[in-house]
């Protein structure tokens, strides 16, 4: 004669998990009163839950003997499988410890060229020694960087942003204001930079677009002022070079200009004028907010925000 045994499906929305707890402390201790005190429950309110796992498992689970309470064989059939299933349900709920020193992976960084000046050699250097085996690919920056975290081309941009889509997340990293920079035996190097010496020589501009005017020229409009651009550049990182071999003013964000300043002839003086100032953050999608890995490569980015602009 031939058995066979046929599953039959059962709604799982109809399965309380504090059931197979029950049932996973009833497994340990083989008594009702036992697994009622192992998961703080009364005596009364484990025999009914006894009673309910019975009527969903159709077996008596825990019968009583002449030695005692004993599981039935049913029951001991379905004791790694419950103590199982329960594992991974705290796995999912748990949060997720994160090593640093463990994880392997990629992420991908999207940022100007000067923004990525600043913070990526520091950055590189610092997940090269508490994260060896994570990988950085810095991107090439496309636009503002919204649409390509949004279609998963970068986990992570930096830069300036106003107005942000549904769905993301921003983080400001400092504000910024403006200064000039002009080569370090320039004319007005050495005295204070009046609004007058400031539109009387050329400038280099950096406009990453090549179109629109600048904060300066507007803020400059307000003033009846106008500045001749004798030179205009996409590219932060070629500006410096050229003002510490040429008379012209170059006007940009502070923490830029310090930096410009560690490998150029240049001197910094401060804008005679009062331009608003910026505030670089970063920006993700919310499909990585919960993200262990990213939620520390984020961490590690604030860090050295605040280094970036300590005195």
């Amino acid at each position: 004669m031939k058995l066979v045994l046929i599953m039959q499906k059962m709604d799982i929305g109809s399965v309380d998990l504090n059931l197979l707890k029950l049932f996973d402390a009833l497994l340990k201790e083989g008594s009702v009163t036992a697994a009622a005190a192992r998961i703080g429950l009364s005596q009364p309110a484990a025999s009914r839950g006894l009673g309910r796992l019975r009527r969903l498992l159709n077996d008596r689970i825990l019968v009583r003997t002449a030695n005692g309470w004993e599981l039935t064989p049913r029951a001991l059939s379905l004791s790694a499988n419950v103590a199982k299933l329960l594992d991974d349900v705290s796995a999912i709920i748990a949060p997720t410890e994160f090593a640093p020193q463990q994880v392997t992976g990629k992420f991908t960084i999207a940022s100007a060229d000067h923004l990525a000046q600043l913070f990526m050699p520091d950055l590189i250097a610092k997940l090269a020694q508490l994260a060896p085996g994570l990988d950085i690919t810095i991107t090439t920056a496309a636009g503002d960087n919204v649409d390509l975290v949004s279609q998963g081309g970068a986990d992570l941009a930096i830069g300036s942003y106003q107005q942000l889509p549904a769905r993301f997340y921003c983080k400001q990293l400092y504000e910024d204001d403006f200064v000039c920079v002009v080569r370090r035996d320039h004319a007005i190097s050495q005295k204070p930079l009046t609004l007058e010496d400031y539109v009387a020589w050329p400038h280099i501009s950096v406009s990453i677009t090549g179109h629109g005017s600048s904060a300066v020229d507007e803020v400059l409009k307000q003033h009846n002022k106008r500045r001749r651009v004798a030179v205009k550049t996409p590219y932060f990182l070629l500006a410096p070079s050229i003002v510490a071999n040429t008379d012209l003013i170059l006007t940009t964000p502070r923490r830029l200009a310090e930096h410009m300043m560690r490998s150029e002839t240049l001197a910094l003086q401060e804008l005679p004028l009062t331009i608003p100032s910026i505030a670089p953050s970063m920006i993700w999608h919310e499909r990585l907010h919960y993200d262990p890995a990213h939620i520390w490569l984020r961490q590690q980015v604030m860090e050295l925000a605040v280094t970036l602009t300590a005195p």
